[in-house]
């Protein structure tokens, strides 16, 4: 409430997180430093590399946020028309990009090798550790949109060229500004609520809206639009808007695939007792791109810190099965109390969620547990993307790990 209620309107995301606010807060200082706080990379490249990594799971409600804000920056809108036009360090990223998505136990010291390389078109280590980063986090929130059923709901465009919906990160930094309302009441599009909607969330959307008709009165100033110099640049944007993601895509062929059912046996289960994020992965990326160690940290323990009624048992499954689907052990756990805690229909979801979380292609199933509050459904959808995210840096930093050591 604090950090939404002065701006006069919210998110879909951060409608669906509202309801654990801890969370939220660890969430969005996160997303906003990764975003636009100090960092070795152009933000340019950071909303684009967003871009790249929601379009791995057609993600058309990032895709198309992070476009809006790739060009509020100063980003060239040809870059939108696919990754054919953009710089080649850039297009040196997909590869990386998709194994991380899909099958990230293929990450090796040879992805990194290849980026890194000496050549006018290399990255360095630190732009390639928030590159990293940013893929994991747009990926895992993929997950969280397609579970929380976010990406159902139409994105608007402004015929001004003011960018559908804004940052999910300006609260974090106190931006108390909102874009201008885009159609009358009569004129909304009818939205598909997900399963975790709730009266959590029209309770907040009441208040913020009394909050702005408050400061209307006054007279305060809560409406910022952005102008365009061009009418050719407002025409690209509302293409790019209603875009299709594939754009992004390079080999649309390649997914996920059953680690425990390879016919290849090269790929070794990864131990966590070998490489872990509290003994190996918080140092690492803390040390290469300042700070993000603690504020990734930090949502992971607020996520495993939310209150729930099934006790840390049933937490500890979901987040050991989603490792374990991704081939990652736990040496000191008992997996036969994934299949006493999680039956057969949440396995699927879980599965469905962290897995193939694209609408195009994986209808998604709804949660089994009927007597879920809310909240505790958002709470599932937040556990399998903080558990995934972590597993895909986890790949990630032991194979800059290995490259830095050879």
């Amino acid at each position: 409430m604090k950090a939404l209620g002065n701006r006069g309107g919210v998110d879909a995301v951060s409608q669906q997180m509202a309801s654990h606010p801890q969370y939220l807060e660890s969430f969005l200082r996160t997303q906003h430093y990764i975003l636009h706080m100090d960092g070795p990379l152009p933000l340019q490249y950071r909303h684009y590399i967003a871009i790249m990594a929601a379009a791995q799971h057609h993600c058309g409600y990032l895709v198309s946020l992070h476009s809006a804000q790739f060009l509020r920056v100063g980003g060239d809108p040809l870059w939108l028309q696919g990754l054919e036009a953009v710089p080649p360090r850039l297009q040196h990223l997909d590869q990386l990009n998709k194994v991380l998505a899909h099958q990230p136990w293929l990450t090796a010291r040879s992805h990194i090798q290849a980026l890194l390389k000496t050549g006018e078109q290399c990255w360095s280590l630190a732009e390639l550790v928030q590159a990293v980063v940013l893929l994991a986090h747009c990926h895992s929130l993929s997950s969280f949109v397609f579970g929380s059923g976010t990406d159902t709901v139409p994105l608007h465009i402004a015929p001004n060229g003011t960018p559908p919906g804004y940052c999910l990160c300006d609260a974090a930094n106190g931006n108390v500004s909102a874009p201008p309302p885009l159609t009358t009441p009569s004129e909304h599009t009818t939205r598909r609520w997900s399963l975790d909607s709730s009266c959590e969330m029209v309770c907040l959307k009441e208040r913020i809206q009394k909050s702005q008709e408050e400061k209307e009165r006054k007279g305060e100033c809560v409406l910022h639009t952005q102008t365009l110099q061009h009418t050719d640049v407002e025409d690209e944007e509302e293409m790019i808007y209603s875009a299709d993601p594939s754009r992004f895509i390079t080999d649309p062929e390649f997914g996920y695939q059953e680690f425990a059912r390879r016919e290849e046996d090269h790929f070794q289960v990864f131990r966590v007792q070998d490489y872990s994020w509290e003994d190996h992965g918080f140092s690492l990326v803390n040390r290469l791109y300042s700070d993000i160690g603690h504020l990734l940290d930090d949502r992971f323990r607020s996520v495993t810190a939310l209150p729930s009624s099934h006790g840390p048992d049933l937490k500890r499954a979901i987040w050991n099965y989603i490792h374990c689907m991704l081939g990652i052990r736990y040496d000191d756990y008992d997996y036969g109390d994934v299949n006493q805690l999680l039956e057969r229909e949440m396995k699927l979801y879980i599965k469905s969620v962290a897995c193939y979380p694209d609408a195009t292609k994986t209808p998604l199933c709804p949660l089994p547990w009927a007597p879920l509050k809310p909240s505790e459904r958002i709470h599932v959808n937040l556990l399998i993307m903080e558990a995934r995210l972590q597993a895909e840096l986890l790949y990630a930093l032991r194979a800059i790990t290995q490259y830095m050591i050879a």
